[in-house]
């Protein structure tokens, strides 16, 4: 960090700093950390600005996740086991959609029609066992298979906030993203465990009963930390067939774990 403000920071190791921030709560020591963590906050808001509108400014994305960056370093606990990285990434994207909700800024009609195919698509594999293909959502919509693909492009921004979600297991130390759950921290109350865990299950095996390529885009966008792009080079389609797979995968998972986060989390 080239700041000499900050140059004793650098030269003690960041176990310490954490140490001495949640005992003192400094304020030089918080700012330390959201300078050299501020790259982190541009990479999350690039990737969110992928499926945004273009009325979507990328710097007004920058500026709700510093907000959630500063969440980050005030609430992390290095004793639960969580890299700092991974807990400011939740943090940071949840800021940012916390935002996006406030401002309303996907039409009414678009989240009608969202919800709307959403049900379709569960109600149809709860009824037929099985996963559904694109001719059959778009049947049952009444709409042809080439205008149920323009709706998800139109559609896709909707579902860069699906992942993201909060499922809540108490108080606010316990609450989760839906990614989260993929890396449960050891050190937690024995029932919050259990409960994450059977989160967790519920979510990769949902996730491995989706269409292969549908799964490997989850895999890629999500776990991989690939773009649209280049997710689209991979699976050697184009950028625009991915965001339709990336959107009806969401769906699908949508569906499948409502079913089931009533159950879990109320």
């Amino acid at each position: 960090m080239n700041s000499k403000k900050y140059k004793e920071y650098d030269e003690i190791s960041e176990n310490k700093l954490w140490e001495k921030y949640i005992k003192t709560r400094n304020l030089e020591v918080r700012d330390y950390f959201v300078i050299k963590y501020a790259p982190l906050v541009k990479y999350v808001a690039g990737k969110v600005s992928m499926g945004m509108p273009q009325n979507i400014e990328f710097d007004d994305l920058v500026s709700y996740g510093i907000f959630g960056l500063i969440d980050a370093i005030n609430k992390y606990d290095p004793a639960r086991g969580i890299k700092f990285k991974t807990y400011a990434m939740t943090r940071i994207r949840g800021a940012i959609f916390d935002e996006l909700r406030s401002i309303d800024w996907i039409p009414r009609s678009i989240r009608q029609k969202a919800k709307q195919i959403e049900q379709v698509i569960s109600e149809l594999e709860n009824k037929l066992g099985r996963t559904v293909e694109d001719e059959e959502i778009a049947k049952d919509l009444g709409i042809s298979t080439e205008e149920f693909h323009s709706l998800l492009n139109k559609l896709s921004g909707t579902s860069m906030l699906s992942l993201n979600d909060i499922w809540y297991l108490g108080d606010e130390n316990d609450e989760l993203s839906i990614l989260e759950t993929l890396e449960a921290p050891p050190n937690m109350n024995p029932d919050i465990l259990i409960e994450k865990e059977e989160i967790r299950d519920y979510i990769i095996e949902a996730i491995k009963k989706l269409p292969d390529k549908e799964k490997k885009v989850i895999v890629l966008y999500y776990y991989e930390d690939l773009t649209l792009k280049e997710i689209g080079e991979v699976l050697e389609v184009t950028e625009s067939r991915v965001s339709q797979l990336h959107t009806k995968a969401i769906m699908r998972l949508r569906g499948r774990l409502g079913r089931i986060k009533s159950n879990i989390v109320g």
